[in-house]
């Protein structure tokens, strides 16, 4: 005997079924424009370029008289575009920092064509990062400057640091740097590249600078199911709720929207960091000079992310003990990689624990 089908059944599988298809369209069609989503968009000044650099000057959002006396220079990564830490109204670290007062420069490394591949990681700490402070300071009127590095931009800023112990730097935060890349600290990006199966030179010397999908498609495999398809899980979810599908496409733009990296800077990298662990071992050597993070005495904040997949926070851990400063403040966050910056819990924490440690540092 066949069963009875309630017809209200039959309406509430239809209204179900379209529910679930306007969700769906909704969700494609947000991936598809979140190329194009507007990110970036506090008020900045280009006030200098060297090559593929450039230097912005944030317009200031408080009267001259509050704003603190020392200028921040962000010195971000190099794989990837700044914007993370401006990505939109309400969800900017730096329309948070101007707010507190602060007169905020950043780097903009720019992309690398076929005649950087050259550029080695000696350029960024020795050359580029030196002039675009000395710019700062002729800018701002300054005679000191606080750093802000972040990931790779850490190392580079702690080079920088290390190379010019009596410059200009009064303080310094770093977050998440990668500094002791040795095998216990379960990097999964040490294994790869272990020259047992990865012929760094074959590879530097046959392809030129590592492009873009190569980075983004190791950073999304250390945790593939999450990024290819608990990201997209996670938009359907909320493709009705427009803040929140905002908030995605912010994101997703900012994950799909990275840079190639110079052949040498990627051969400097493996070779030193990821194989020597040269910053660690006080091996690696700039322009005839040693790095030792023992020239290092000037306050620092280092910022880790405890649930970091792409630079584990054991990684980042040890800097205290090999800088020769006496203040340095380490803080553990609840956080991964990008969420450090950007996460649910960044406004109410970091970016004021940032703005505080750096103002109680920066008094005359």
């Amino acid at each position: 005997m066949a069963s009875k089908i309630d017809p209200s059944d039959v309406f509430k599988y239809i209204a179900d079924g379209r529910r679930v298809f306007n969700r769906t369209r909704a969700a494609v069609q947000a991936v598809s424009k979140s190329s194009s989503y507007p990110v970036g968009l506090t008020p900045k000044e280009e006030i200098w370029s060297l090559h593929r650099l450039r230097l912005y000057r944030y317009v200031p959002r408080v009267p001259v008289e509050e704003r603190q006396p020392i200028p921040l220079l962000l010195v971000y990564a190099i794989i990837t575009r700044p914007f993370i830490m401006d990505l939109r109204p309400g969800k900017s670290f730096v329309e948070f920092m101007l707010d507190r007062g602060f007169d905020i420069y950043l780097i903009d490394w720019g992309e690398p064509g076929p005649e950087d591949k050259t550029t080695s990681f000696d350029d960024y700490a020795a050359e580029y990062l030196p002039r675009a402070i000395r710019r700062v300071l002729a800018d701002s009127g300054a005679d000191q400057i606080n750093l802000l590095g972040y990931c790779i931009g850490s190392i580079i800023a702690l080079q920088y640091a290390a190379l010019n112990p009596e410059g200009p730097v009064r303080n310094l935060v770093v977050l998440t740097a990668p500094v002791d890349q040795s095998a216990a600290t379960d990097s999964k990006f040490s294994v790869w590249l272990d020259e047992r199966w990865f012929d760094l030179d074959r590879v530097v010397d046959g392809m030129g600078n590592l492009p873009t999908v190569w980075i983004e498609t190791a950073a999304q495999m250390l945790k593939p199911v999450a990024n290819y398809v608990g990201a997209y899980l996670s938009l359907w979810e909320r493709a009705e709720d427009p803040k929140a599908v905002q908030s995605w496409q912010a994101m997703h733009r900012w994950v799909h929207d990275g840079i190639d990296l110079p052949a040498e800077t990627f051969r400097q990298w493996v070779r030193d960091y990821v194989r020597g662990n040269a910053l660690l071992t006080g091996e690696h050597v700039v322009r005839g000079r040693t790095i030792d993070l023992k020239e290092i005495t000037i306050p620092i904040l280092n910022v880790l992310a405890e649930f970091d997949h792409i630079v584990p926070s054991a990684q980042s851990l040890p800097l205290a003990d090999l800088v020769g400063s006496e203040d340095v403040q380490t803080e553990v966050l609840r956080a991964g990689h990008v969420g450090v910056m950007s996460g649910k819990h960044s406004k109410s924490f970091l970016w004021p624990l940032v703005a505080d440690w750096f103002g109680e540092r920066s008094e005359d």
